[in-house]
């Protein structure tokens, strides 16, 4: 065989030797969200998401093709008091009855270094789609888990949560822990 053979039958068959993507469930028991808010002057609000589903795709070898996708259960949220979580619930801000669901899709993630990542997607509320960076860091990566912590900030505003704008802040912190495990039969190449 030939040095120009050899070096066709390589380039031909070298898609083959790349690491396949992973993919990842997101488990609902290991993930849970958490948003932050200043009310009245600087009085720390928060309340808690949780039951979120959704997908993580990691190619080592294409960061294009890395995604995370979520949805978040309205119902499941639980502010620091009762008053508190029924407003959010209500039509006055989530809407829980006419808007179910919370849904984030990334558009692309990119590598910072190893282990930190940003994730660039669109978060969607109320029917109201805006983009949103999340700031992410890979905390543990193995064949059984995933385990991410992502954060960002967004203006609530934006989605139509606008009520009580002399009283609370318009900026949310959203801080994310994600545990996930491997879809079955997918393949497992840790980055």
């Amino acid at each position: 065989m030939t040095r120009f053979s050899t070096l066709l039958i390589v380039i031909l068959f070298s898609p083959m030797l790349l690491a396949a993507p992973v993919h990842y469930d997101i488990d609902q028991q290991k993930t849970g969200i958490v948003l932050s808010w200043r009310a009245f002057g600087g009085i720390l609000s928060q309340a808690w998401l949780k039951d979120v589903t959704g997908k993580v795709t990691l190619d080592p070898d294409n960061e294009f093709n890395d995604q995370i996708q979520v949805t978040i259960p309205v119902a499941t949220l639980v502010a620091s008091n009762s008053l508190l979580t029924w407003q959010l619930k209500s039509n006055m801000f989530f809407d829980a009855a006419r808007y179910p669901t919370i849904a984030f899709i990334s558009d692309r993630v990119v590598t910072l270094q190893k282990g930190h990542f940003r994730v660039f997607g669109v978060l969607d509320v109320r029917e109201i789609r805006r983009p949103v960076i999340l700031d992410v860091t890979l905390e543990e990566q193995s064949s059984s888990s995933l385990t991410l912590h992502a954060t960002t900030a967004i203006s609530r505003s934006a989605f139509g949560l606008d009520r009580f704008a002399l009283v609370v802040d318009d900026r949310i912190a959203i801080d994310i822990n994600i545990g996930a495990h491997p879809l079955s039969g997918s393949a497992n190449h840790p980055q």
